[in-house]
């Protein structure tokens, strides 16, 4: 579609998503009522800008004033089918979501854009090597490959060893994995001397972790598995991915324009930036029904530049790169959020520990790693720290973060803003400082 009508499309779009929000009266409605924004105020796109943005902090408050979800559903509760949540968050509770038939119709559709674009067809036979919990992660690649016709293989709470063998023995032409999962399975593969290369695997999706779109990274992985990879990125915020890497391989993913608006900002000043500045994503998103969500701040680094780059004829924009990293202090460990603030929440209730600091790494080159060292008032009592880590692993959908205790003042003190995050992982692949 031509650049002109996509716009006069979002705008269509834009002014209708306005409208709905208006009709109920959540945190969505009193930011638009604050402002004075009504479907009509939308003259152009660049109205968006009247628009407050949406905040999680926002997101959480509500939710921790109204539990379970909030005050951000624009239908009843008792009309939803299903329940999830973000795998990390800055507190204790995670976000909560719900959604509708309606609304998984939308999600699963968005992943067919990806699926498809990466050339994915009906024949293919996709492994889903995701543990199918409350975390939203790749639900809505499941429900995309039923709706094109594949056999879906759910990989479940297979071992890594299990998930490998039913890859070989059943034929999976499509593996859907984080990077980090993905050079795990072929580590243990080479383990069991199973030839990846030699398999039937022709395409990896990815997504999870950043390192998708890091070319070192996905250099490897095509290298250990004799198959392309591509990357994708989504929010439980919204359900489903809003960006999505081609079988074109353009070096960056494409914006999935007709169902999202997205924008660029300054984090710092809120005002917009030209293609090919890094800044902060804010989205707007026009498919999900039970939650509006008009320009949310993602917290992610983009670099956004004209889709027209790309030889495969889409004319949606490419951020290139994927995501950058973060905004915030978060950090992402094998697919799963960590918010160090939140840690330090769990940590703080624990009067036994004096000083702590969260180390990350990367093990055998190949594999992220977290651990949380702990200096003990009484260095004796250790029982604390199996404890500690099962409510660390409780806020982060299971996450293992080991928890380890040093020597008395081995750790360092801070007089002014304390920084307890020691990440040394490298770029997988490379060596390379991450």
């Amino acid at each position: 579609m031509p650049r002109p009508q996509i716009e006069a499309l979002q705008l269509v779009k834009l002014r209708a998503a306005v409208g709905w929000a208006l009709t109920g009266n959540g945190l969505q409605a009193e930011l638009l009522r604050s402002a004075g924004v009504t479907p009509n105020s939308l003259e152009s796109l660049a109205d968006i800008s009247k628009i407050p943005f949406l905040t999680r902090d926002a997101w959480m408050e509500s939710q921790c004033a109204a539990p379970p979800y909030g005050d951000l559903l624009a239908a009843p509760p008792e009309s939803a089918i299903r329940h999830h949540l973000t795998s990390g968050t800055t507190g204790r509770t995670p976000i909560r979501v719900l959604d509708s038939m309606k609304d998984w119709e939308w999600i699963a559709e968005m992943w067919c854009y990806a699926f498809w674009g990466f050339g994915v067809r009906p024949a293919d036979r996709v492994f889903v090597a995701f543990g199918y919990g409350s975390f939203i992660g790749f639900w809505g690649a499941h429900y995309a490959c039923e709706k094109i016709g594949c056999l879906v293989l759910p990989g479940g709470s297979l071992t890594t060893e299990m998930r490998l063998r039913q890859i070989v023995e059943l034929g999976a032409t499509v593996v859907c994995s984080t990077p980090t999962y993905a050079l795990r399975l072929a580590q243990e593969a080479r383990r069991l001397g199973i030839d990846l290369p030699a398999g039937p695997v022709e395409r990896i999706v990815l997504s999870g972790e950043p390192a998708g779109s890091i070319p070192a990274t996905k250099r490897l992985l095509e290298s250990e598995w004799g198959a392309k990879a591509a990357d994708t990125a989504g929010m439980t915020e919204l359900g489903t991915i809003m960006m999505f890497e081609c079988a074109a391989q353009p070096g960056g993913t494409h914006v999935i324009e007709d169902h999202f608006l997205e924008e660029v900002i300054d984090p710092d000043t809120g005002s917009p930036v030209p293609y090919g500045t890094l800044g902060e994503r804010v989205v707007t998103s026009f498919g999900r029904g039970f939650i509006p969500l008009l320009r949310y701040r993602t917290g992610d680094l983009v670099t956004r530049v004209p889709g027209s780059d790309c030889s495969c004829g889409r004319t949606w924009d490419i951020y290139h790169g994927g995501i950058h990293g973060r905004v915030d202090d978060m950090k992402l460990v094998r697919g799963t959020n960590v918010y160090p603030r939140a840690i330090e929440a769990i940590v703080r209730e624990y009067p036994v520990v004096d000083e702590f600091q969260v180390h990350l790494y990367t093990a055998e080159g190949i594999r992220d790693e977290i651990e949380v060292l702990v200096e003990l008032t009484d260095p004796g009592d250790r029982k604390v720290l199996p404890e500690l880590a099962t409510e660390l692993a409780k806020a982060t959908e299971g996450l293992r973060i080991d928890v380890r205790a040093v020597e008395p003042g081995t750790l360092p003190r801070f007089e002014l803003k304390a920084r307890r995050v020691r990440d040394e992982r490298t770029v997988i692949g490379t060596g390379a400082p991450l």
